[in-house]
Protein backbone atom coordinates (compact mmCIF):
# COMPACT_ATOMS: atom_id res chain seq x y z
CA UNK A 1 0.00 0.00 0.00
CA UNK A 2 1.20 3.39 -0.84
CA UNK A 3 0.78 6.33 1.42
CA UNK A 4 -0.84 9.32 -0.15
CA UNK A 5 1.47 12.21 -0.78
CA UNK A 6 0.44 15.67 0.13
CA UNK A 7 1.70 18.73 -1.58
CA UNK A 8 1.83 21.99 0.29
CA UNK A 9 0.20 24.75 -1.63
CA UNK A 10 0.18 28.39 -0.86
CA UNK A 11 -2.34 30.76 -2.26
CA UNK A 12 -2.28 34.51 -2.12
CA UNK A 13 -5.76 34.59 -0.57
CA UNK A 14 -4.85 32.54 2.54
CA UNK A 15 -1.89 34.61 3.64
CA UNK A 16 -2.32 37.20 6.36
CA UNK A 17 -0.41 40.41 5.90
CA UNK A 18 2.05 41.19 8.69
CA UNK A 19 1.05 44.37 10.49
CA UNK A 20 4.45 45.16 11.99
CA UNK A 21 6.44 44.09 8.94
CA UNK A 22 8.52 41.99 11.32
CA UNK A 23 8.00 38.34 11.82
CA UNK A 24 7.67 37.06 15.38
CA UNK A 25 6.62 40.35 16.99
CA UNK A 26 3.47 40.81 19.06
CA UNK A 27 1.12 43.64 18.34
CA UNK A 28 0.27 45.94 21.23
CA UNK A 29 -3.30 46.18 22.50
CA UNK A 30 -5.07 49.47 22.46
CA UNK A 31 -5.45 51.24 25.84
CA UNK A 32 -8.81 50.69 27.58
CA UNK A 33 -11.69 52.94 26.62
CA UNK A 34 -12.38 54.06 30.17
CA UNK A 35 -9.76 56.27 31.70
CA UNK A 36 -8.31 56.00 35.16
CA UNK A 37 -10.39 59.00 36.29
CA UNK A 38 -13.63 57.14 35.64
CA UNK A 39 -12.49 54.25 37.81
CA UNK A 40 -11.60 56.70 40.58
CA UNK A 41 -15.08 58.21 40.34
CA UNK A 42 -16.64 54.73 40.60
CA UNK A 43 -14.49 53.99 43.64
CA UNK A 44 -15.53 57.26 45.28
CA UNK A 45 -19.22 56.51 44.70
CA UNK A 46 -18.86 53.02 46.16
CA UNK A 47 -16.94 54.26 49.21
CA UNK A 48 -19.53 57.00 49.73
CA UNK A 49 -22.34 54.43 49.65
CA UNK A 50 -20.49 52.12 52.05
CA UNK A 51 -19.85 55.03 54.43
CA UNK A 52 -23.56 55.88 54.63
CA UNK A 53 -24.76 52.25 54.75
CA UNK A 54 -24.69 51.93 58.59
CA UNK A 55 -26.85 55.05 58.87
CA UNK A 56 -29.37 53.66 56.38
CA UNK A 57 -29.51 50.30 58.16
CA UNK A 58 -29.86 51.97 61.58
CA UNK A 59 -32.68 54.24 60.39
CA UNK A 60 -34.44 51.29 58.74
CA UNK A 61 -34.22 49.20 61.91
CA UNK A 62 -35.43 52.08 64.11
CA UNK A 63 -38.35 52.75 61.79
CA UNK A 64 -39.43 49.10 61.45
CA UNK A 65 -38.31 47.70 64.81
CA UNK A 66 -41.61 46.09 65.84
CA UNK A 67 -42.32 44.29 62.53
CA UNK A 68 -38.70 43.10 62.29
CA UNK A 69 -38.82 41.68 65.81
CA UNK A 70 -42.13 39.98 65.03
CA UNK A 71 -40.76 38.44 61.83
CA UNK A 72 -37.64 37.34 63.71
CA UNK A 73 -39.73 35.66 66.41
CA UNK A 74 -41.87 33.90 63.81
CA UNK A 75 -38.82 32.65 61.91
CA UNK A 76 -37.15 31.58 65.17
CA UNK A 77 -40.28 29.72 66.25
CA UNK A 78 -40.48 27.91 62.92
CA UNK A 79 -36.82 26.90 63.16
CA UNK A 80 -37.33 25.69 66.75
CA UNK A 81 -40.36 23.62 65.74
CA UNK A 82 -38.47 22.09 62.82
CA UNK A 83 -35.53 21.17 65.09
CA UNK A 84 -37.87 19.71 67.70
CA UNK A 85 -39.65 17.61 65.07
CA UNK A 86 -36.32 16.42 63.71
CA UNK A 87 -35.18 15.38 67.22
CA UNK A 88 -38.47 13.56 67.86
CA UNK A 89 -38.21 11.82 64.50
CA UNK A 90 -34.67 10.74 65.33
CA UNK A 91 -35.83 9.42 68.72
CA UNK A 92 -38.71 7.53 67.11
CA UNK A 93 -36.24 5.70 64.87
CA UNK A 94 -34.50 4.20 67.92
CA UNK A 95 -36.03 0.81 68.77
CA UNK A 96 -38.23 0.66 71.91
CA UNK A 97 -38.06 4.44 72.50
CA UNK A 98 -41.37 5.29 70.78
CA UNK A 99 -43.39 2.60 72.64
CA UNK A 100 -41.75 3.66 75.92
CA UNK A 101 -42.77 7.28 75.36
CA UNK A 102 -46.30 6.16 74.54
CA UNK A 103 -46.51 4.16 77.77
CA UNK A 104 -45.20 7.12 79.77
CA UNK A 105 -47.81 9.39 78.15
CA UNK A 106 -50.64 6.96 78.81
CA UNK A 107 -49.50 6.52 82.41
CA UNK A 108 -49.31 10.28 83.04
CA UNK A 109 -52.74 10.82 81.47
CA UNK A 110 -54.25 8.12 83.68
CA UNK A 111 -52.63 9.63 86.79
CA UNK A 112 -53.88 13.14 85.86
CA UNK A 113 -57.46 11.90 85.40
CA UNK A 114 -57.33 9.99 88.69
CA UNK A 115 -55.70 12.87 90.61
CA UNK A 116 -57.65 15.87 89.31
CA UNK A 117 -60.76 14.94 87.31
CA UNK A 118 -62.63 12.16 89.15
CA UNK A 119 -63.81 14.06 92.24
CA UNK A 120 -65.44 17.48 92.48
CA UNK A 121 -63.07 18.62 95.25
CA UNK A 122 -59.98 17.84 93.19
CA UNK A 123 -61.49 19.57 90.13
CA UNK A 124 -61.98 22.66 92.32
CA UNK A 125 -58.34 22.40 93.43
CA UNK A 126 -57.23 22.19 89.78
CA UNK A 127 -59.36 25.24 88.91
CA UNK A 128 -57.74 27.21 91.76
CA UNK A 129 -54.25 26.24 90.56
CA UNK A 130 -55.08 27.30 86.99
CA UNK A 131 -56.50 30.62 88.23
CA UNK A 132 -53.38 31.26 90.34
CA UNK A 133 -51.11 30.47 87.39
CA UNK A 134 -53.16 32.74 85.14
CA UNK A 135 -52.92 35.62 87.60
CA UNK A 136 -49.14 35.16 87.90
CA UNK A 137 -48.71 35.25 84.12
CA UNK A 138 -51.08 38.14 83.44
CA UNK A 139 -50.05 40.08 86.54
CA UNK A 140 -53.47 40.60 88.09
CA UNK A 141 -54.56 39.45 91.51
CA UNK A 142 -56.65 36.34 91.13
CA UNK A 143 -58.02 36.54 94.68
CA UNK A 144 -59.60 39.93 95.23
CA UNK A 145 -60.26 40.86 98.89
Amino acid sequence: MQEPQFAETQSKEATVPDINNQTGTITKLQPPVQSQEQWVQYGEKISEFLATLPDYVGNFFNQYKQPLVSVGLIVGSLVAVRVLLAVLDALNDIPLVAPTFELIGIGYSAWFVYRYLLKASTRKELNNEITTLKSQVVGKDGQES
